[in-house]
């Protein structure tokens, strides 16, 4: 039997106020980006249909490419065992998601020994938040 809306939510009071957040691309499973939210970016995450995050760097709420146009579209939510992690699957607005400019903020690899970049660049970061 599944639960109500109103019933599923992540438990900010046993996570310090802040749940971790993974945005993954819904279309191929890719993760973007990994940030957090409170209880005030989770709230407009739900009424708006666009991801929030709250900025602990700028200790505020963070609209996802609010300066930059890559906002990331919620297609659905999904809630850990414990409701303490947030997986939102996304589509991804202008196919970046990561402030560097590469679609991916899981952008560098160790393989083999070897550290490679693994994720496009898409725009130049220098244009964008000038």
């Amino acid at each position: 039997m599944g639960t109500t809306g109103s019933e599923f939510a992540p438990d900010f009071v046993k996570t310090n106020g802040l749940v971790p957040t993974i945005a993954q691309d819904a279309a191929t499973g890719e993760v973007l980006m990994m940030a957090f939210m409170n209880e005030e970016s989770w709230n407009k995450t739900l009424q708006t249909g666009e991801v929030h995050y709250f900025s602990r760097s700028r200790n505020c709420l963070w609209h996802k490419g609010g300066t930059s146009g890559h906002v990331q579209k919620v297609v659905s939510i999904r809630l850990d065992c414990d409701n303490d992690t947030v997986l939102i699957r996304i589509e991804q607005v202008g196919g970046a998601a990561c402030h560097t400019g590469r679609r991916s903020c899981f952008f560098r690899e160790l393989k083999d020994g070897r550290v490679e970049d693994c994720s496009p660049m898409v725009f130049d970061p220098k244009e964008v938040y000038k």
